[in-house]
C-alpha cells in the first residue's frame, strides 16, 4: 500500500516575511542537527508566559515536529508560532508578528484585539517595545486568504459537534491503543498514523481550540468584576467555576481522595486520568499517572497527612456564597446578571478543560506509535530524536541515520541542563552567554537595553491567583523531580506549575510562582481549593530562598518578605 505522505518541512531556512516575500539570509540555526534558535531570525518578540505553563519541558525533536504540525494547521500568519517557536528546545510564541499583523489590517481600531493578545499570553515589561514590521493592510488580507479559506469554518464545524467527539474519545483511544501495541509490521504501524491516529489528533487538537474561544470572556468578566468589588472579591467570585460538574482539572486530586474512600479503583483512575501529568506535552517522558507505584505514593500520603478534599471544596464554596452575597448587597439589580455571567464562565471552562485533556488523551499515543515505531528498527528511546517525517520514511524503507541521532541527543542534553529561559525575550538571545551572567533576569530579557539588577525590594508583585492570607516559609522547588522535599504547609515557590502538580496542592500553605495567569490549570484548582496563590511574580525564585518566611496575599497579588 502506498502513502501519500505530506512531509513535515523542517529542514528549510526559508520562511515568509509579513509582507509575504521569501527571506532566505536569516537562519534559526543547524535544524538537522536539532541546534536551533529562532531569535536569530530577527528583532521579535518571544513569549512562553503561558506556554512554560502547558508545556514545562525542553522539546525533543519529536516532540517539537509534532507541535510544528499543530500549529501549521490553525496558523493563518506566516513566521507566527503558537507552540514551536524554538529557543534552545524551549517552545515559544511570536508576540511581535501577530500584534504587527493585527494594526495593520485593524489600524487604529486595534488597540482592543492587541490589548486582548497580552490578557491571553502575558504583558510585556513596561519599557519593551514591539519591534516595528509594517505592511498595507491589503498584503496582510492577501497573505491570510488561503489559509483562512481552508481552515476558516473548522473551528465553528467542529465545536457544533464537540459533546459527540469528546463522548466517543476514549473508547477510540482505547482501541487504537490495542492495535499499536499488536502492530506486527511497519506498514501496518504507518497505516494507524496515517489513516487514523494523525487525523484523530488534527482534530482533537481543532476541537480543543474550538472550545477555548470563550476564554477571552472569562478574562474579560473578572476584570469587569474586579473593577465592581475589587480584586479579592472578584476571585473569590471566580472561585466555583466548577459548578456542578467535576472539573477536569480537578481530576487527579480528587481521584486520589475516592480511591481512599474506595469509590474508584486504581485501575479506573489510570484509565480516566493516567494520560494527564506534569509531563504530558513531552512525548519523550512518561506521565506519574501511568505508574501505580505513583498512585499507591500518592494515597499513602493523603492518608498520613489526613487531607480531605471535599472539606476544602466545601469551606471554599462558603466563602463564594458569602462573596456572592456581598455583591447583591451593593448590586441588587444585578442578581441575574451575575449567576448568567458565572453560570456561563463555568460551562465555558468545563468545556475548555474537558477539551484539552480528551486531546491529551489523543496526543499521548504518538508515544507509544513512536516507541513502537522504534522496537522495528532497534532505537528504542532514541526514536525520539527523529523528526515525525523521519519516522514515516523510517517506516516506508528502513531509513535511520543513527549518526544524526546522536548529535541530537548531545544538543538536546545541553538544553536540559541550562536554567528556564526569560519569560519575555526580545533580540538575539544567546542561552549560553545568559546564563552564565550573575545578574540574570528571568522574568524578560531585551538584547537593546543593558541587563538590570532585580529589584532588591521586600514586596514581590504578580496577578491575583486565589484569595486569602498566609504567613509562613517557603520551599523552593525548581523542578517537579524535587517536590518529595515539599513538607506539609509549606509554600511552594516555582517557576510554573501545570495540572500534575495539583496533586500535592493539598499539602501546601499557598502557592507563588514566576509565571502564571487567572485562568490557568493549576492556578483554577489552587482557587478551586482555597489555597492563597499568587502568580506571574516574575522572580520569586530568584528573590526567595528556602527557609524565608513570608506573608502571602492572594486576593490581592502581593508577597511581602518578612
Amino acid at each position: 500500500m502506498k502513502h501519500h505522505i505530506k512531509q513535515l518541512n523542517v529542514l528549510t531556512t526559508e520562511h515568509l516575511d509579513l509582507a509575504g516575500e521569501k527571506a532566505t539570509t536569516l537562519s534559526p540555526g543547524d535544524i538537522d542537527q536539532y541546534d536551533i534558535n529562532y531569535t536569530l531570525l530577527g528583532d521579535e518578540i518571544w513569549i512562553n508566559t503561558n506556554l512554560s505553563e502547558a508545556i514545562p519541558d525542553v522539546y525533543s525533536p519529536l516532540t517539537w515536529s509534532i507541535g510544528k504540525i499543530l500549529d501549521e494547521s490553525m496558523n493563518l500568519i506566516p513566521g507566527y508560532y503558537i507552540l514551536s517557536g524554538n529557543i534552545y528546545g524551549r517552545p515559544y510564541t511570536n508576540i511581535s508578528k501577530r500584534v504587527n499583523l493585527i494594526q495593520s489590517i485593524l489600524g487604529p481600531f486595534s488597540k482592543g484585539s492587541v490589548n486582548m493578545i497580552f490578557d491571553l499570553y502575558g504583558e510585556l515589561p513596561k519599557d519593551m517595545t514591539i519591534p516595528n514590521h509594517p505592511l498595507r493592510r491589503r498584503d496582510a488580507l492577501k497573505m491570510m486568504a488561503p489559509k483562512a479559506m481552508s481552515i476558516g469554518n473548522d473551528p465553528r464545524s467542529v465545536s457544533k459537534k464537540l459533546e459527540p467527539f469528546l463522548n466517543r474519545t476514549p473508547e477510540w483511544q482505547k482501541q487504537v491503543k490495542y492495535r499499536l501495541e499488536n502492530a506486527e509490521t511497519p506498514d501496518t504501524l504507518m497505516r494507524i498514523w496515517i489513516d487514523d491516529l494523525k487525523p484523530y489528533m488534527l482534530k482533537a487538537w481543532l476541537s480543543a481550540c474550538a472550545a477555548a474561544k470563550d476564554v477571552p470572556k472569562i478574562m474579560a468578566l473578572n476584570k469587569k468584576l474586579t473593577k465592581m468589588v475589587g480584586p479579592e472579591d472578584s476571585n473569590i467570585l471566580m472561585s466555583n467555576l466548577r459548578g456542578e460538574q467535576e472539573l477536569e482539572s480537578l481530576g487527579l486530586v480528587i481521584g486520589i481522595s475516592k480511591i481512599l474512600k474506595d469509590e474508584m479503583s486504581q485501575e479506573e483512575y489510570t484509565i480516566k486520568y493516567g494520560h494527564r501529568g506534569v509531563h504530558e506535552s513531552e512525548l519523550s517522558l512518561q506521565v506519574d499517572a501511568e505508574n501505580p507505584e505513583w498512585i499507591e505514593r500518592q494515597v499513602d500520603e493523603y492518608k498520613l497527612l489526613n487531607i480531605d478534599i471535599e472539606m476544602l471544596l466545601k469551606s471554599q464554596r462558603k466563602k463564594f456564597d458569602d462573596a456572592f452575597v456581598r455583591f447583591i448587597e451593593r448590586y441588587p439589580n444585578k442578581i441575574m446578571w451575575l449567576k448568567n455571567q458565572l453560570k456561563n464562565a463555568s460551562e465555558a471552562v468545563n468545556l475548555r478543560e474537558r477539551s484539552h485533556s480528551e486531546f491529551v488523551r489523543v496526543y499521548r499515543l504518538i508515544r507509544l506509535f513512536a516507541l513502537r515505531a522504534g522496537t522495528f528498527y532497534n532505537l528504542g528511546e532514541e526514536v525520539f530524536f527523529l523528526y515525525i517525517d523521519e519516522v514515516e520514511k523510517m517506516l516506508l524503507n528502513g531509513d535511520v541515520n543513527k549518526d544524526i541521532i546522536a548529535i541530537r541527543r548531545m544538543n538536546y542534553e545541553k538544553y536540559k541542563s541550562l536554567p528556564t529561559f526569560p519569560f519575555v525575550i526580545k533580540g538575539r538571545f544567546d542561552p549560553v552567554a545568559w546564563s552564565n551572567d550573575p545578574n540574570r533576569r528571568i522574568d524578560y530579557y531585551d538584547a537593546s537595553i543593558p541587563t538590570e539588577e532585580v529589584d532588591a525590594t521586600d514586596l514581590l508583585k504578580g496577578h491575583p491567583g486565589a484569595s486569602g492570607s498566609v504567613k509562613g516559609f517557603v520551599r523552593v522547588i525548581h523542578q517537579f523531580e524535587e517536590v518529595h522535599q515539599l513538607q506539609a504547609g509549606e509554600i511552594l515557590v516555582t517557576s510554573t506549575t501545570n495540572i500534575g502538580w495539583t496533586p500535592v496542592f493539598p499539602k501546601i500553605s499557598a502557592m507563588i510562582t514566576d509565571v502564571g495567569t487567572p485562568l490557568s490549570q493549576a492556578t483554577i484548582v489552587a482557587r478551586e481549593m482555597g489555597i492563597p496563590a499568587v502568580v506571574g511574580c516574575g522572580n520569586a525564585t530568584i528573590k526567595l530562598k528556602t527557609g524565608d518566611k513570608v506573608k502571602v496575599d492572594g486576593g490581592q497579588g502581593t508577597v511581602e518578605i518578612l
